[in-house]
């Protein structure tokens, strides 16, 4: 297949396209808009490759979505380019209603006009795949409010939608838009919703990487509340592969829930952070030392949960990382990759970014 990877230089979209490209024989084109989130170098292990294509435009932009299928004819598209950061989406959802709905719905209408110029078994074999959050679904009861016996609900493909921040809502609409577009024109779509995930290449301002560097430089190490926010945790290349799977054996008009089977208490995830660290790069005094409590996000769900089981028991998809070993390889990662870090943090990533691009042309 030719696939349209958009938002393939972000965390979870760079992850696709390195398993697309090292376990099949599938051509990518990644559409990005570079903003500052999207990180070419953690593509470079694919630059070069014949059967890799770089894209810089903003899917916002009609006549750029409209030339770039011309130019290219993909037979799917995996949906991943999206503003996804929370804290951001609060003190400024501009972005996010435009990149996460007004991008989507320019994005469909490309597809749906490249889709409605195909022959009719081209047609029945195109795939549209967007790529959504189980936040969506807002928040689950928490288990400190229940007794110790309590069966506590999961977030399943029939869950109802409410969404709690503007990055959520904007995420929510963005979902409606992909399946009314399915229902209305016919456009074979799928949409899948997934926990949060974590591991190598992920940009410093989410929780995961941002408590591993800050430890590291010896900064405070911020807990929103008391830190019981429960989160379902997926290790990002387990994730890339459920993603390739529904595109591929995934039936058009369907959802699937993608979760890591692996909730956690964000106080908990800290505290396995700092003991990791006291083991493979140990100080003096122990990195829990550098904990520190903040005022809690406004609106700040409780706890999220993926039901998996549709994905597990229909496409024969399941987690190969527990948390304990996708954290250890996450923190390791990080410690092996410290001028990944720095480019990424000083902004010098976007040097190496056009050198690298400007020796390929």
């Amino acid at each position: 297949m030719k696939i349209l990877v958009t938002g393939g230089a972000g965390f979870i979209g760079s992850a696709v396209i390195r398993h697309i490209i090292q376990y099949t024989n599938d051509e990518v084109i990644n559409v990005d808009k570079l903003t500052y989130a999207g990180n070419l170098e953690s593509l470079k292990e694919v630059i070069g490759n014949k059967r890799y294509y770089f894209e810089q435009a903003d899917i916002c932009d009609k006549l750029a979505m409209e030339r770039i299928f011309a130019q290219y004819k993909p037979d799917a598209v995996m949906h991943l380019a999206a503003e996804s950061h929370v804290d951001r989406s609060i003190t400024g959802p501009a972005a996010f209603i435009e990149t996460n709905i007004v991008g989507t719905y320019v994005l469909l209408e490309a597809v749906r006009a490249y889709w409605s110029s195909l022959d009719a078994g081209a047609r029945a074999a195109f795939r549209f795949h967007h790529i959504s959050t189980d936040e969506v679904y807002g928040d689950l009861p928490h288990p400190d409010d229940y007794s110790a016996f309590a069966v506590l609900p999961l977030f399943t493909e029939q869950s109802a939608y409410s969404p709690s921040s503007p990055y959520s809502a904007s995420k929510a609409s963005s979902d409606h838009l992909v399946r009314a577009w399915q229902r209305t024109y016919g456009l074979p779509t799928i949409v899948t919703n997934c926990s949060n995930n974590y591991g190598p290449y992920h940009f410093p301002e989410k929780l995961i990487p941002l408590v591993i560097l800050n430890a590291l430089e010896g900064k405070a190490l911020p807990i929103y509340g008391k830190g019981d926010q429960i989160r379902d945790w997926l290790y990002v290349e387990d994730h890339a592969r459920a993603l390739y799977t529904v595109l591929t054996q995934g039936k058009p008009g369907e959802t699937y829930n993608i979760g890591g089977h692996n909730e956690k208490k964000n106080l908990d995830v800290v505290y396995m952070i700092c003991a990791l660290l006291d083991e493979i790069k140990p100080k003096t005094t122990s990195y829990r030392e550098q904990i520190t409590y903040v005022a809690d996000r406004p609106g700040h769900d409780r706890r999220y949960a993926i039901d998996a089981h549709k994905i597990g028991i229909e496409l024969n998809w399941k987690p190969l990382e527990t948390f304990e070993t996708g954290i250890r390889k996450t923190v390791e990662w990080y410690l092996r990759n410290q001028d990944w870090v720095n480019n990424v943090k000083s902004g010098a990533y976007k040097s190496w970014i056009e050198q690298n691009y400007e020796e390929r042309a």
